[in-house]
C-alpha cells in the first residue's frame, strides 16, 4: 500500500505541476495531452489525424472523456473533425495550425518543469524506474481491469 500511495502522490503532484503550467492557456493538462498526441503521431507517425478511440486507447481514458475534451478542443479552433474517408460512420480528428501553436508554445516551458522534476535523479535512477513502470504498464491483468467498459 506504500507503493501505491506513493506512485499517487507523485503522480498526482506531477499533475498538479502540469496543470498550473497550462493555467494562462486555459487548457486542462487532459485536453493539452490530446494535443500533443495529435501533434506527435503527426510529426512522428505521419498521421495526418486520428479517430477518438485511438485517442482513448492511446491516452488510457473512456470514450466518453476523450469526445467530451475533443469537443471543447473543437470549440476553441484547436482540433477539427473531418469524416473519415474510409469509414463514413466514424470522423477523424486532426490537429488546427492553432492547435499546434499553442503546443509548440508551452512545450518548452513544460518540460523544463518536468526536467525540474527528476533533476534529482541520476541518469540510471530514470531509466530504471521507466523500466519498472513500463512492466507494470505491460502487465495483462492491470490493462483488464484499468480499461473494462
Amino acid at each position: 500500500m506504500r507503493l501505491v500511495g506513493l506512485l499517487h502522490r507523485t503522480s498526482h503532484t506531477l499533475r498538479q505541476i502540469s496543470e498550473n503550467g497550462l493555467a494562462e492557456t486555459g487548457l486542462s493538462f487532459a485536453q493539452y495531452r490530446i494535443l500533443m498526441l495529435l501533434l506527435f503521431a503527426e510529426q512522428f507517425d505521419h498521421m495526418t489525424a486520428m479517430n477518438p478511440s485511438e485517442l482513448s486507447a492511446r491516452q488510457g481514458i473512456s470514450r466518453n472523456t476523450v469526445s467530451s475534451l475533443i469537443a471543447n478542443l473543437e470549440k476553441e479552433g484547436l482540433v477539427e473533425r473531418e469524416l473519415d474517408t474510409e469509414d463514413k460512420r466514424r470522423f477523424l480528428i486532426k490537429i488546427t495550425a492553432r492547435g499546434r501553436d499553442l503546443v509548440h508554445a508551452q512545450a518548452q516551458q513544460h518540460f523544463h518543469n518536468m526536467d525540474e522534476c527528476f533533476n534529482t535523479l541520476t541518469h540510471e535512477e530514470k531509466e530504471n524506474i521507466s523500466q519498472i513502470l513500463e512492466r507494470l504498464n505491460e502487465n495483462p491483468t492491470l490493462q483488464k481491469r484499468a480499461f473494462a467498459e
